[in-house]
């Protein structure tokens, strides 16, 4: 039986780690002069690139991690703290302004940095491999992996109507939308950690 709160949980944590919000801005900034046949192209590049990535990690991170000696309960702890680093990032607004500081003219910018590391970054590869690793089996994975296909197709639409998103929001609308999802990210990382001591046993 499918964990509805599992999905939503994972929904909610990969979209905020990969920030599709935060994301249209900088597109828009790496397309510029762009026909919306090369825009579409690059928006659907990346995000199947990025996936790929993700799907990579979700199926064989874990057995990655056991190969070097690193326990779930190690590694959930260490994505937590790197997760609420993030998030101080969001509400201090730093992480939009790296995003900005990487835009350059490169002719191509869908697999890097759009796809790697912007979408497929250190934060989303440890979130796949943490949330797979909460359900046994092929199970886990598959769910993280249609979580991820939502996130990435929220990602898309954001990419195709960015110049219109960003018109609607605004500048300080992004700003606010960003802060609240860094908020949340932060509670969401707090309970990785949690979850982790208590493998430990220490909780």
């Amino acid at each position: 039986m499918i964990d509805t709160a599992f999905l939503i949980t994972s929904f909610v944590t990969l979209f905020v780690i990969i920030d599709p919000i935060g994301l249209m801005p900088v597109f828009i900034a790496f397309t510029p002069g762009m026909s919306p046949a090369q825009r579409r192209a690059i928006a659907f590049r990346s995000c199947a690139v990025a996936f790929f990535v993700l799907a990579l990690f979700a199926f064989f991170g874990e057995a990655v991690l056991g190969f070097v000696g690193i326990s779930m309960a190690a590694f959930k702890i260490a994505g937590g703290i790197l997760l609420f680093l993030t998030a101080l990032d969001m509400l201090f607004e730093r992480r939009q302004q790296r995003r900005e500081d990487r835009v350059t003219d490169l002719p191509d910018p869908s697999v890097f940095p759009l796809a790697i590391p912007m979408i497929a970054g250190p934060g989303s590869i440890a979130t796949v491999i943490l949330l797979s690793g909460q359900v046994e089996g092929v199970q886990g994975p598959l769910l993280v992996l249609g979580v991820a296909v939502s996130v990435m197709f929220v990602a898309l639409m954001l990419f195709l109507a960015g110049s219109l998103l960003e018109r609607a929001l605004g500048d300080i609308g992004i700003n606010v939308v960003t802060r609240l999802l860094g908020m949340l990210l932060a509670a969401l990382s707090i309970q990785f950690v949690l979850d982790g001591l208590k493998d430990f046993g220490f909780v």
